[in-house]
């Protein structure tokens, strides 16, 4: 089964006990399964002006963020041109309160209705799974559904259906910003041969195809710096968009990363040190003083991290 992967933004919207959803058309791989309005980050697109154009194209609205709710994935089963595609899609939700325009239906595109929906009444509701758990609802496994055309209304971003022109990358990843009870910062070095070498990063990477934001961080961590952590919140989602990034490859790419940074605690901290195969990203780990990290050569989602903190 071919595998493809995109990156979604979407809001949710209240208005006391209703939520705002729109349902997929007949274009739609979903038809008649109701979700958050939104939809397809595009390559270069930050996600939260990607929440400001979908809301827009969907329902007819302009709205402001208002924060950052969660962050998903999930992988579901499209029927492609050239057999079964399981499609993961990282999916980035934020708050939003509506701030102008009319309420209505989208034109011709991959939503038919949009509506302002009670909370009570959506157990008679076909629900997409990311939308049916962040708003209390059981999840329903979904039937395989069609593959949207690349270019035809309703579609997703050209990349989410066909494969990415090789020197085309969009990127999505997870960091955390890692403390341990002492105030320590843990830090990982980026390698030689690799963008931003040797500059101290946050650890963390890519997440890989079927694996949660949470999961990937999680593991990165145990990989570049031999730490086990917990979770305990959701920072920031930033992007970095270069149309000519060098990295091992050899040869410049345009590259577009989509990054969600967490707060990360480590209760109890031992030497930081690399544990993945030799080749990768990580040069080596420490842990830091906060007055050590402001001397470091950093980049610069170390400092967008602490600047939240």
């Amino acid at each position: 089964m071919r595998r493809q992967r995109r990156i979604g933004a979407y809001g949710l919207c209240r208005d006391g006990e209703s939520v705002l959803l729109a349902r997929g058309s007949a274009t739609s791989p979903f038809p008649g399964v109701w979700q958050l309005p939104g939809g397809g980050v595009e390559h270069g697109e930050h996600p939260r002006t990607a929440v400001h154009r979908e809301f827009v194209e969907e329902t007819g609205l302009t709205v402001a963020v208002t924060g950052l709710r969660a962050v998903v994935a999930d992988v579901v089963r499209l029927a492609g041109v050239d057999g079964p595609v399981a499609e993961h899609t990282d999916r980035i939700v934020y708050d939003v309160v509506p701030t102008g325009g009319t309420l209505r239906a989208e034109a011709d595109g991959g939503t038919d209705e949009v509506a302002w929906i009670a909370l009570d009444e959506l157990a008679g509701l076909a629900l997409m799974p990311f939308t049916a758990e962040l708003l209390g609802r059981p999840v329903d496994p979904l039937p395989e559904g069609a593959a949207p055309a690349p270019d035809g209304p309703g579609s997703a971003p050209e990349e989410a259906v066909r494969p990415a022109p090789v020197d085309r990358r969009q990127r999505f990843a997870a960091y955390g910003l890692a403390t341990d009870p002492t105030g320590r910062i843990l830090l990982a070095r980026i390698a030689t041969g690799f963008p931003g070498a040797g500059r101290w990063h946050l650890p963390g990477g890519g997440t890989d195809h079927g694996e949660q934001p949470v999961s990937a961080l999680l593991r990165e961590l145990v990989e570049e710096t031999g730490q086990l952590g917990r979770v305990t919140g959701l920072l920031h989602v930033s992007h970095r968009h270069n149309t000519a990034e060098f990295g091992p490859e050899g040869r410049p790419l345009d590259w577009h990363a989509v990054r969600v940074i967490y707060r990360v605690e480590v209760d109890a901290p031992t030497e930081a040190k690399v544990t993945e195969a030799v080749g990768g990203s990580t040069e080596t780990a420490g842990w830091f003083s906060p007055a050590d990290v402001a001397e470091l050569p950093r980049t610069e989602v170390v400092d967008a991290a602490l600047s939240l903190v």
